[in-house]
């Protein structure tokens, strides 16, 4: 299918398919934008571009600082919102800059509290967002790709393939979104574990973390954040060179070579002893992420072989009960056959937790989220699109 049509519209009036069946309809490529982007620019470079462009048109400098508080801070729908701003300075500021909305296609709610969002992209991409609460905590799993080329055996997204890299604006503009809800929806922890493999898009995924830790900007502890990887290696080496605490965790699953490789097909370039070391090297606390998979990686050998890899690099250890959604014809390993593998992980000094299982009514549990692409364009592999990469 040509990339530039659809067959025919996902919803059709009663009776419309024998008119619209051999009808192609072409999808026209929008004017670029020639504005300036506010949301792709960390708030050091937001504030030095306002700063010049209110002395520009008049307006002193701390219409800068007023603007800049209402990108992220109290994020405003639009420039017209601004109404501290006067009237002339706001239209002024909307000929000039830009700030791109994601469209909040769906929301889900769970019988526990957690929600999930879908969100369409200006391109027709979509994505999604889960809001957990837990006590005073809300943390949000965000996601940093659409689709994702990974194909772990588990895993619903990458059976969706890849699509795209998400800009700074698009992945830090999913926790703006919730905040501009009314009620707004408000994070205290994010942990970059939605769809794709953040270390993957460290060009993007880097200003972001600096949007979501700025005080200038959404003001989240750099302990609170968390980047989820496979075990990519120099996007974990990049993280590490920040002076910031965020912290990392590494999708393990198994505790071998031979058994990662037919889960994790990226395990042939990061084998496992380099991802180990990798970790080792890192200065922060780091977790080992383990979805449990019954009579596959749950036997006592292999949480052995876990135990010694996790004292190797300090790890803790987060068991994932396997959730029904995801990837393959797996099998849950039971609730005490996990507590029974978690007891000889701890008998062995490794502090170990077991992830209770949230938003599974709504798929919004781990490996679940995956957006259907009904009448979308086929996946790419990684190496067809140009802007993946890492550090």
């Amino acid at each position: 299918m040509d990339d530039r049509t659809e067959r025919r519209p996902k919803y059709l009036p009663a009776g419309g398919l024998a008119k619209l069946r051999h009808v192609t309809l072409p999808i026209l490529p929008s004017e670029p934008d020639s504005r300036l982007n506010l949301l792709n620019l960390v708030p050091a470079e937001a504030d030095a571009r306002l700063r010049e462009f209110a002395a520009a048109q008049g307006e002193p400098a701390y219409r800068a600082t007023q603007v800049l508080r209402r990108l992220w801070h109290r994020p405003a729908a639009d420039f017209a919102a601004m109404t501290e701003l006067p009237a002339a300075f706001r239209e002024a500021l909307d000929r000039h800059f830009t700030l791109p909305r994601l469209e909040l296609a769906a929301r889900q709610v769970s019988s526990d509290g957690t929600q999930k969002f879908l969100f369409r992209l200006h391109d027709g991409q979509t994505i999604e967002t889960v809001a957990i609460p837990d006590g005073a905590r809300m943390t949000f799993c965000i996601s940093s790709q659409a689709g994702c080329a990974l194909q772990c055996a588990f895993c619903a997204t990458g059976l969706m393939g890849f699509q795209r890299n998400l800009e700074a604006h698009e992945i830090a503009g999913q926790v703006r979104e919730l905040k501009l809800l009314d009620p707004p929806v408000t994070a205290t922890n994010i942990v970059f574990m939605g769809m794709g493999e953040p270390l993957m898009n460290w060009k993007a995924v880097d200003p972001t973390l600096t949007l979501l830790n700025d005080p200038a900007a959404l003001g989240i502890g750099a302990r609170h954040i968390t980047v989820s990887t496979v075990g990519v290696l120099p996007g974990i080496q990049a993280l590490a060179a920040r002076r910031e605490q965020f912290r990392l965790a590494i999708s393990i699953h198994a505790p071998s070579d031979d058994l990662r490789r037919t889960l994790m097909p990226v395990n042939v370039k990061y084998p496992l002893a380099e991802v180990i070391a990798a970790a080792g090297e890192f200065d922060r606390r780091v977790t080992f992420e383990y979805v449990m998979l019954g009579g596959v990686n749950d036997a006592p050998q292999q949480a052995r072989e876990l135990a010694a890899l996790a004292l190797e690099c300090r790890a803790f250890v987060n068991l994932i009960p396997l959730h029904p959604g995801g990837a393959g014809n797996f099998t849950p390993t039971p609730g005490p056959a996990i507590a029974a593998f978690a007891r000889q992980l701890r008998a062995r000094g490794v502090e170990v937790a077991v992830r209770r299982s949230r938003g599974m009514d709504i798929a919004a549990a781990c490996g679940q989220l995956r957006v259907e692409r009904l009448g979308r364009r086929a996946p790419r592999s990684a190496d067809e699109h140009g802007d993946v990469q890492v550090a």
